[in-house]
Order: C-alpha cells, then structure tokens, then sequence
C-alpha cells in the first residue's frame, strides 16, 4: 500500500510541470489561440491594399500581439507604426491643414504651395507658403515637377510667303478677343505613334477658346480648332490670330477662314520659337498636367481626357499670370469692370 501511495504521488509529480518548462500564463494562451485563429481569418484581406490591413492590425491589437499580428499578415512592424502615427496625428488636425490636403488632392498634385495658398485663403484660412510646405512634408506629398520650357519649331514651307509679326513691339492685349495665339502638339500613343492636338489660346485671359486632336496631323488641323473657337467667341473683325510658321498655317483653307471672319494673320519670324512662347509654355504645363508620363490608349480616350482637362483648366485652374485667378473667373472679372467704368 505505501508502494501504491508512493506510486499515486509520484504520478502526481510527474503530472505538474517539469523544471524549466513552467506553463504559459492564461493571457499568453489566449493570445496564442486568439494568433491561430486570427491568421485562419486572413483569408479576405488583400496585401494590395495596405490600409485596410493597418486598420485590421488596429481592431485585433488588444487581442494579439502587434508584432504577430505584423508577421501573420507580412506587414513591417515599423511600417505599421509609421502609418499608426500619422492616423494619430489626424486626430484634432487644424481645418486649415485639413483645407491644404484636400485641395492638393482636389487638384491631383498639380498645385505648390503658391497656388495652394491662394485656394486656401479663398476659403477663410489665412496660412503662409511657410506652414503649408510643412504640411505636405509631413505627408509626404510632393506637387509634379513641370519641366522647363524648352522652344521649339514646326516644319515651314520656305515656298509660302510668311504673314507679319503683328505682335512685336505691341503690349499685352487687355482684352479678350484681341489676340488668339495656337500651337500644335504630340502626344504620346500607347504602343507606339502619336496624337496631334491643336490649340488656340486667348492671349488676355489665357483661356482655351478651340482645340482638336487627330491621329492624323492633316492641314485642317488648326483650322477645325480655329472655326470651332470662332463659332463659340464669335470675336469682331480685327482679330489678330498669331502662329508659328508651320505648313498647316500658311495652307489655302485656313487663310480663307481668317478672311470670311475678317481676322488678321501673324507669325512669328522663323527660327525664333519665342515669338509664340506664349502658346509654347502653355504645353509645358498642360502635357505634364495631363499626362503625367503617361500615355493615351487611342483617339477615343484622349478625347475624352483632353475635354476634361481644358474644362478644368478654363474654369478652376489657377494663373500666375492672372493674379491666380482661373481664365473663367479673370475674363469675368475683365466684363465687370469694363461695366462699371466703359472706356
């Protein structure tokens, strides 16, 4: 009987924990089951969408550990943590900082910090180029890097006798309708080619008053944008239209179309892109805007993209030289006050 009570209390002992093996605590257990079943329900979340794997670490925090949470779901730690800290900082964020980034994503990182001052300002924040740079350091938002405008030319026709330069010596036009300046572009083609795109830009307001695109660069390019500009302005005789020397500009049909609406002809002097700086500067800006490195599938979508753009960049796109105002809001201001004070 003592063999047997020997024998219970020696089974007794080995059933307890052996020396350095002591059992987890009942927290540490529940975390490790709470870790199984958490990695069984990672079935749903798509590691392309990396915010909603943040704010699912955030909800399952006070039941796993981080870090497990980190290594089930393949996450960085540090980077969970740098995405933790910012949604903090968000917290009680200051209208004005709020006003900053809503109008950098408003206007798809096309705006610095002169633009974004204006914009806030107009909405009751009166915050410096200062205080917004540091916001979008914080965030790590960077405005796109135009690139400096670089001149170049098209192809003349030495054949044609080129029109005068009407416009050297002559000051800036302080009045739409005055002086329409156009160019021709290319835009890139996905696969390969190009888009042409012809412009013609209202020289006062810098408005967009005409444009077409083609997969073709026919000569009735410029003069499709220029009668559709001329039906829609419907500008007084007089009208002094500035090009550079290019083929599509010296063509029979659109000499003609000048004549039937009574407007005048200019080119810039050949070899001497700076003449139409003015239509040329405007590409470096709009084809960094629009395209952003990128390119168009096909005529179809650039048309598409291009109508968008040139509504947002009449109507809401902010000048420098405007006063940072849009050329709808300038020219509107340009009626009011020829109003109010008539000549």
């Amino acid at each position: 009987m003592a063999a047997s009570a020997a024998r219970g209390r020696s089974g007794q002992r080995g059933s307890g924990p052996r020396p350095g093996s002591a059992r987890p605590a009942r927290g540490q257990q529940a975390a490790g089951a709470g870790a199984r079943h958490f990695k069984k329900s990672l079935g749903h979340l798509r590691p392309a969408d990396p915010v909603s794997t943040y704010q699912h670490i955030t909800q399952r925090a006070g039941q796993v550990p981080v870090r497990q949470l980190c290594q089930a779901l393949r996450v960085a730690p540090a980077a969970y943590y740098a995405w933790h800290r910012r949604r903090q900082m968000l917290v009680g964020e200051p209208a004005w900082q709020v006003a900053v980034r809503e109008a950098f994503a408003y206007h798809s990182q096309r705006y610095g910090t002169r633009r974004l001052r204006v914009e806030v300002q107009a909405q009751g924040h009166p915050v410096g180029r200062w205080r917004i740079r540091r916001v979008l350091h914080a965030h790590g938002l960077r405005a796109q890097q135009l690139r400096s405008f670089v001149p170049r030319t098209t192809a003349s026709d030495p054949a044609v006798r080129a029109a005068p330069n009407r416009l050297l010596g002559q000051a800036a036009p302080i009045a739409p309708n005055r002086v329409w300046v156009g160019d021709i572009t290319y835009l890139p083609r996905q696969g390969g080619g190009w888009l042409y795109l012809a412009v013609w830009l209202d020289r006062c307001s810098r408005k967009v008053v005409g444009w077409d695109v083609r997969d073709t660069m026919p000569q009735d390019l410029v003069s499709e944008a220029l009668r559709r500009a001329l039906a829609v302005r419907r500008p007084a005789a007089g009208l002094i239209v500035h090009s550079d020397q290019g083929s599509q500009y010296t063509a029979t049909r659109f000499k003609n179309l000048l004549a039937q609406h009574g407007a005048l002809q200019s080119m810039s002097r050949r070899g001497n892109c700076y003449d139409n700086a003015h239509a040329e500067s405007f590409w470096s800006r709009f084809k960094a805007e629009l395209l952003d490195g990128g390119s168009f599938p096909g005529l179809a979508e650039a048309k598409l993209e291009i109508s968008h753009h040139i509504a947002y960049y009449n109507a809401e796109r902010r000048h420098s030289a405007l006063g940072y105002h849009s050329p709808n809001h300038f020219e509107t201001q340009l009626l009011t006050t020829s109003q109010l004070c008539p000549a």
